[in-house]
């Protein structure tokens, strides 16, 4: 929801209130998920180096298989911590409304992830099928992840704009 601020612009709702910014600053799982997040980032771009090696040279399959089951592995513990941190700073394990677009298409990424393990083990699909439904399921990681980029920025703005905001200075510093 946007209130007309002066000039007639539109002002956005901030991403957290005080209490919701007080919970994300104290709890353990705000870390986890910086720590997880580029973590994450890293293993999906090895694993698309290698899934794009063997779709272009047929070389590497299991290399690639393994890295896009590491890259899925990954995927399910940012996920789980993810749905954890959200319960500790909104109360609800999915669907706050600060992050409910980023949910629901997280969702569309399990699902494409969890479609390729489900292929992998099954056989299902043949190998570059295999890798197709990665390639997939990593374009649709990669808007996710710049979904809870563009998030994380307007929480800095949002900080920012508010000095007396808790962890404000640390955060308009970074």
């Amino acid at each position: 929801m946007q209130a007309v601020g002066a000039g007639g612009t539109r002002a956005r709702k901030p991403l957290y209130t005080t209490e919701e910014r007080r919970r994300r600053d104290a709890s353990p799982w705000t870390l986890v998920q910086g720590v997880l997040a580029p973590v994450q980032f890293l293993v999906f771009l090895v694993s698309l180096g290698l899934v794009l090696r063997y779709l272009a040279t047929a070389e590497g399959h299991d290399a690639a298989a393994a890295s896009v089951v590491v890259k899925t592995l990954t995927l399910y513990a940012i996920m789980i911590t993810g749905s954890i941190w959200e319960k500790v700073v909104f109360g609800r394990y999915l669907f706050a409304p600060a992050f409910y677009w980023e949910d629901v298409f997280s969702m569309l990424v399990l699902a494409l992830h969890t479609a390729y393990l489900v292929a992998l083990s099954t056989g299902a699909l043949g190998a570059r099928q295999q890798m197709y439904l990665a390639l997939a399921a990593y374009a649709a990681y990669a808007i996710n992840a710049t979904q809870f980029v563009l998030k994380l920025r307007a929480a800095r703005l949002d900080q920012a704009r508010d000095p007396a905001a808790p962890g404000a200075a640390a955060e308009a510093a970074a």
